[in-house]
């Protein structure tokens, strides 16, 4: 019989992915868990909102854990606080977004399984949202992005 070495590493990315003012650092990506699942930390500074347009996916669920702090996210036009020592799973299909109308920075830990999406689709994003220097981004862009990803842009009238 012989015996597979599995290569285990911890905090494979040490990259933060600048989105404007928000992080994004990749604790496992679904490369290193055979698809299984993907999880990172999010840092969304006091007073500040999700840049991109609030959408949904059906290829997975999104699990958020609050660490510091309380983010509001609206999941099908629902507000719903996420904060320390809480968790909210997100269903296949449900619009979502969040905001952080707080002063105090929040962190949380995003879990998604299967690992439908990893770092490049928030690399991409960062491109678009750094571009627009401040200024809402180029939403033709972000949603072409979000389309190849498997995420979908919610309509217009969702994005509340």
């Amino acid at each position: 019989m012989t015996q597979q070495t599995i290569d285990l590493h911890v905090n494979p990315s040490e990259e933060t992915i600048r989105l404007g003012p928000l992080a994004v650092r990749f604790l496992i990506a679904g490369d290193k868990s055979n698809g299984s699942v993907a999880a990172f930390e999010l840092t969304v500074p006091g007073a500040q909102r999700l840049a991109a347009p609030a959408h949904s996916h059906d290829h997975y669920e999104e699990i958020i854990y609050g660490i510091d702090g309380v983010l509001i996210w609206t999941v099908d036009g629902k507000p719903i606080d996420v904060g320390p020592g809480q968790a909210l799973c997100i269903p296949r299909g449900a619009i979502h977004r969040f905001d952080n109308h707080g002063m105090q920075d929040v962190k949380a830990l995003c879990v998604i399984t299967p690992a439908a999406i990893g770092p490049q689709y928030f690399r991409e994003c960062a491109d678009v949202i750094n571009a627009a220097a401040g200024g809402p981004p180029d939403r033709a862009k972000m949603a072409e992005i979000m389309r190849r990803h498997g995420l979908t842009p919610a309509p217009p009238q969702a994005q509340a």
